[in-house]
């Protein structure tokens, strides 16, 4: 049975990304399956998993914007930015008031640089930072261009908050953002130091927690023969683009490579259906002057 389409996860403490990935090819006896981005080791929640032809619909996902829940642990920077690390500094006698508090959160709202943390999959000369960081080295990192959307304090139990103390955080924010380092620069911004506790996606893009399966479920449903139950088909994850259905005729000019007459449309990008609601491709917009056509980007049809 053909099992095309996206698996949203609720990703286990402890799982890396590719472990994820590694499980599912092993109980789903699949071997195209991949993740659309990265969650860390020691967080949870949601991991788009694609499976099949969901594989090469990964750069045309709509998953921008991230949603997270953070614990801001204040009073203690470590070496991961989080509370796996070796501690480097420890204010044990801090006290952060939630109005010095509100004010920092306000500092790190909109766009921003950051510099990705040396315990990080990011590359420099070939070699990923953790590596590097594992054997005792720092190397020098470009910030990158980021966009805080919404940040706040989601509890308020105490007036103020002392060593070790901290809300949970919700944070919106651009791919690529790194929360752990957002944590850590929080706290050298009101000068008690900081990391982050526990972190939860709630979702990426458009999808979210809700969604998502354990593990367990999706073993089960494999069993059960109901895997397609859980999935989100091609077309659905793909309904932020316009629809193009296919005409008699066309079909065979898609599977080749042609390109099929634009009519009405304004989109750049689209997806092209067929009569019986199979995704065929993706297909970009040309324009001339008097006449514009979709050019396919990406054929899902087998030649």
């Amino acid at each position: 049975m053909s099992c095309d389409g996206f698996l949203i996860i609720n990703k286990p403490p402890g799982y890396t990304s590719h472990q994820v990935v590694a499980e599912l090819r092993r109980v789903l006896g699949i071997k195209r399956i991949g993740h659309t981005g990265t969650l860390d080791p020691m967080a949870t929640g949601t991991l788009v998993i694609a499976i099949g032809l969901g594989t090469k619909l990964i750069p045309y996902l709509q998953e921008e914007k991230k949603t997270y829940r953070a614990e801001l642990v204040l009073g203690i920077s470590t070496a991961t930015q989080d509370l796996s690390g070796e501690v480097i500094t420890a204010h044990p006698e801090m006290r952060i008031s939630h109005e010095e508090l509100e004010a920092a959160l306000q500092r790190f709202t909109g766009p921003l640089e950051q510099v990705p943390p040396m315990y990080s999959a990011v590359k420099v000369n070939g070699q990923p930072l953790y590596k590097l960081a594992r054997a005792g080295k720092t190397v020098p990192r470009k910030p990158r261009r980021i966009t805080i959307y919404h940040l706040e304090a989601t509890d308020r139990t105490v007036d103020y908050y002392r060593f070790k103390e901290g809300p949970f955080l919700l944070v919106e924010c651009s791919k690529g953002t790194y929360v752990r380092t957002l944590c850590h620069d929080l706290g050298e911004f009101l000068g008690c130091g900081a990391c982050m506790g526990s972190l939860v996606r709630i979702s990426s893009g458009v999808f979210s927690l809700d969604q998502a399966h354990s593990l367990a479920e999706v073993a089960t449903a494999k069993q059960n023969n109901s895997l397609r139950e859980l999935l989100i088909s091609p077309v659905e994850a793909l309904h932020h683009l316009e629809t193009v259905q296919l005409r008699p005729g066309e079909v065979e000019r898609i599977r080749h490579g042609n390109h099929i007459p634009c009519r009405n449309s304004r989109s750049e990008l689209a997806k092209v259906v067929t009569e019986d609601g199979r995704l065929a491709a993706i297909v970009r917009r040309v324009s001339f002057s008097d006449y514009a056509y979709w050019q396919p980007e990406r054929v899902l049809l087998n030649p």
